[in-house]
């Protein structure tokens, strides 16, 4: 049964820091690409970051480059976006996401539950 278990989301304050985790099983991880989305209020799902099957590449749209970094471990199946100098608009639902491809970044074989993220004094 193939699985992708966000966590580590919550409650911060505008400049603070959050590290999300997935934690994936059921498939052969290291043949896959991951990437997180999020999702707000009324707004569209939108890729974040993506990382390649082998991590050696990655890709970020302007709103979080230079905040955000994912990272890959194939041999704990496990996928990390550090997430730093969170703004208000950043507060979403964050989804991990994995597709059986080179790098992820059109719709993928599988989600996550997700987990929220809000940013907020």
């Amino acid at each position: 049964q193939v699985q992708l278990v966000e966590s580590g989301g919550g409650l911060v304050q505008p400049g603070g820091s959050l590290r999300l985790s997935c934690a994936a099983s059921g498939f052969t991880f290291s043949s896959y690409a991951v990437s997180w989305y999020r999702q707000a209020p009324g707004k569209e799902r939108e890729l974040v970051a993506a990382i390649s099957r082998a991590g050696g590449n990655t890709i970020y749209p302007d709103s979080v480059k230079g905040r955000f970094t994912i990272s890959r471990d194939n041999a704990k199946n496990t996928v990390l976006l550090q997430m730093n100098s969170l703004k208000p608009d950043d507060t979403a639902v964050y989804y991990c996401a994995a597709k059986r491809t080179v790098i992820l970044t059109t719709t993928p074989d599988y989600w996550g539950q997700g987990t929220q993220v809000t940013v907020s004094s």
